[in-house]
C-alpha cells in the first residue's frame, strides 16, 4: 500500500506530513516508557523483519498481491509507540533508498500504514484480551483478529485520503470498494504471518513479547476436589532462549527472507497497484526523487543477474534498516535512563 508521488495532492500531502511528524513526536516519547535494555535490541530487529517480510508479495486473487504491512505486529511484539516508530524506519529507508513509497507523500504512507494500522491493531487487540482467558493462546489469537482488521482499516484510510486530495476524477465509491475489498484478502495473509511470528517469539521468550505482559496464568492444582494455586517459584524461571541468540537467529532469518526467499514472492502488483491501474487513479503518478538510487525497485545497480541484485538488495535494505532502528531505540532508551526519576 506504498503511496507513490502524485495519487495526493501537495496540500493534503502536506497535512499528513504535520500529523506523521506528530505522531512520531508522540510515539518517541511514548516509546521511552515502552523500552528497557531488553526489548530496545528486539524494536531494531522487528523493522528489519518487517522490511523482509514486505518483500514477499503472496498472491491473493487473480492478478494482484499484497504484502506484510506490519503495525499489527510491531505493536504486539514492542509497543504501540515503538511499532509506529519501527515501521516509519522501514518506509523511509524504502522510500529514500529503494524509490518505493514517494517522498512527497511520506507524510500519507506514515500515517496511513504506520499510524492507522498500529492504533487500529493495538485498540482490537486490547479489547479482546479483556475478554479472553488470559493466556499465550489468547496472545495469539488476538493477535490474529488485530491483524485482519488493520489492513481494511489502512485501505479505509487510503479511501478517506483521497476523497479529499485525490489528483484524478475518480468516484470514491468505486475506490472504496475495490481498496477494501482486496484488502480484507490481504488481511488474511496479514493476520497469518503476524499470528505465527508472535506465537514463535512467545514460545521461546514470552517476556520480552509487549502484548503478553501481565498474562502468566498461576498454575492451579485439585486437592480432594478443590482447586487451590500453586506457589510461585522463589527463583526465576530460566528462558529457553537467550536475548542475543533470539536477536541473531531473527536477524538471520531476516536476511534468509529478504536475499532468498524473495526471489519467490508474487510479481503481480500489490492492491494499491492493482486498484489504481484499473480505475486510473496512477494516471498523474510523478517520478520518484529516488528513482537513480543505486538501490531503486529493489536492485542493485550494475548486477545483470536478477536474482543476486534482488537478493543484494534485500541484504542491504535488512542490513540499513536494523541499524537506523536500533540507532533510534537505542537513543530513546538511552533518554529514559538518563531522565530523572518521577517523583510518586
Amino acid at each position: 500500500m506504498h503511496v507513490p508521488d502524485g495519487f495526493i495532492d501537495a496540500p493534503t500531502s502536506a497535512v499528513t506530513a504535520v500529523v506523521a511528524a506528530g505522531a512520531l513526536a508522540v510515539g518517541l516519547r511514548g516509546a521511552r516508557r515502552e523500552l528497557d535494555e531488553r526489548t530496545a535490541p528486539l524494536a531494531g530487529l522487528v523493522a528489519a523483519y518487517i522490511f523482509a517480510v514486505q518483500m514477499l508479495n503472496f498472491p491473493v486473487a487473480a492478478g494482484t498481491s499484497g504484502h506484510l504491512l506490519g503495525g499489527a505486529l510491531a505493536a504486539i511484539l514492542v509497543g504501540p509507540y515503538t511499532g509506529v516508530l519501527c515501521v516509519s524506519v522501514v518506509l523511509l529507508m524504502q522510500g529514500i533508498l529503494f524509490a518505493d513509497g514517494g517522498l512527497s507523500a511520506l507524510g500519507v504512507n506514515i500515517t496511513d500504514m504506520a499510524i492507522v494500522t498500529t492504533v487500529v491493531a493495538h485498540a482490537v487487540f486490547r479489547g479482546l484480551l479483556k475478554v479472553l482467558p488470559r493466556s499465550r493462546r489468547s496472545v495469539t489469537g488476538a493477535a490474529f483478529v488485530a491483524a485482519l482488521l488493520s489492513v481494511p482499516a489502512a485501505a479505509v484510510a487510503f479511501t478517506l485520503l483521497y476523497a479529499v486530495g485525490g489528483t484524478t476524477d475518480v468516484a470514491i465509491g468505486k475506490v472504496a470498494g475495490a481498496m477494501i475489498g482486496v484488502h480484507v484478502l490481504i488481511g488474511v495473509g496479514e493476520a497469518a504471518i503476524t499470528a505465527l511470528t508472535v506465537g514463535a517469539v512467545i514460545a521461546v521468550r514470552p517476556d520480552l513479547v509487549y502484548g503478553a505482559r501481565g498474562l502468566r496464568q498461576g498454575l492451579k492444582l485439585r486437592v480432594n476436589g478443590v482447586l487451590v494455586d500453586v506457589p510461585e517459584p522463589t527463583a526465576p524461571v530460566a528462558a529457553r532462549t537467550s536475548r542475543r541468540a533470539l536477536w541473531i537467529s531473527g536477524l538471520a532469518a531476516s536476511l534468509v527472507l529478504a536475499g532468498f526467499v524473495s526471489h519467490c514472492a508474487s510479481a503481480s502488483p500489490d492492491g494499491l497497484e492493482k486498484v489504481a491501474h484499473d480505475h486510473g487513479i496512477d494516471t498523474k503518478t510523478k517520478e520518484h526523487a529516488s528513482a537513480g538510487s543505486p538501490l531503486a525497485d529493489y536492485g542493485v545497480e550494475d548486477v545483470s543477474d536478477a536474482r543476486l541484485s534482488g537478493g543484494l538488495a534485500g541484504v542491504i535494505g535488512v542490513g540499513t534498516t536494523v541499524v537506523a532502528g536500533s540507532a533510534v531505540f537505542w537513543a530513546v532508551r538511552r533518554r529514559r535512563t538518563g531522565a530523572p526519576a518521577e517523583v510518586r
